[in-house]
C-alpha cells in the first residue's frame, strides 16, 4: 500500500521558516516526479512547486521563488520543503504528491498526480 505521509507544519510568524517532508512508503519512488501542492480555505488546490526522479528539474510558481526549495533524499524516499520567508499568504494546507515520470509528462498539474499524502497545516501570523 502506497502511502504520503507530510509532516513539519505549524504556525510560525511572518519571514520565518519552516521545513516541510513528505516520506513515502509502499514503493520506491526513484522515478517519479514528487511535487508540494497547497490549498487554502475556499481556494482551489494551487501547485507550489515538483522535482524530477533525480532531483532534476525544479520548478517553482513564481511567488515562491527565491523563499522556497525542494528537495529530495531518494534513499529515505523522502522529499522536502524548506520555506524560508514565510508570508500569511502562504497560509495553506501543504500536500505532497507523486507520478511516475513519462514522457510528455510536465507533472505540473495536480490532475497528474496519482498518490497524495494526507496534508499538513501551514499558518503564517502577521
Amino acid at each position: 500500500q502506497v502511502q504520503l505521509v507530510e509532516s513539519g507544519g505549524g504556525l510560525v510568524q511572518a519571514g520565518g521558516s519552516l521545513r516541510l517532508s513528505c516520506v513515502a512508503s509502499g514503493r520506491t519512488f526513484s522515478g517519479y516526479f514528487m511535487a508540494w501542492f497547497r490549498q487554502a480555505p475556499g481556494k482551489e488546490r494551487e501547485f507550489v512547486g515538483r522535482i524530477g526522479w533525480n532531483s532534476g528539474s525544479p520548478y517553482y510558481i513564481d511567488s515562491v521563488k527565491g523563499r522556497f526549495a525542494i528537495s529530495r533524499d531518494n534513499a529515505m524516499n523522502t522529499m522536502y520543503l524548506q520555506m524560508n520567508s514565510l508570508k500569511p499568504e502562504d497560509t495553506a494546507t501543504y500536500y505532497c504528491s507523486a507520478v511516475m515520470v513519462r514522457r510528455g509528462r510536465s507533472g505540473l498539474s495536480a490532475d497528474e498526480y496519482d498518490y497524495w499524502g494526507q496534508g499538513t497545516q501551514v499558518t503564517v501570523s502577521e
